[in-house]
């Protein structure tokens, strides 16, 4: 875990600069492959950050050319810091990766 900035703008416009504290991303990415491994819908706190985590679903996605729904976890905070894992290539690949960081301050990162 490392400790950085963020900067958060209120709904009122004011700008926040606040330190928070990021998970390594191994930790998470281990975390998520145990819930994968479940198999089963998850939500809670992890590393001190919101996350949930669903299973793959038979459905197809609404407006998609895939045949199902892929298992995701995500956790942390949209405009903040958050991270994601999709398994779009099926329950037994690799996930795909997404991290936003726009949130958080450079000189920190």
């Amino acid at each position: 875990m490392v400790t950085a900035k963020a900067k958060i703008t209120t709904y009122e416009g004011r700008v926040l600069i606040v330190p928070v504290v990021l998970p390594d991303l191994d930790e998470v990415r281990e975390f998520a492959a145990r819930r994968h491994a479940e198999g089963v819908r998850w939500s809670g706190e992890a590393f001190g950050w919101p996350a949930e985590y669903h299973p793959q679903r038979a459905e197809r996605p609404l407006d998609s050319k895939m045949d199902f729904t892929p298992a995701d976890f995500c956790i942390g905070e949209s405009d903040v810091w958050f991270f994601s894992l999709m398994w779009e290539r099926g329950k037994d690949a690799e996930p795909v990766e997404f991290l936003e960081e726009r949130g958080m301050m450079n000189e920190e990162r």
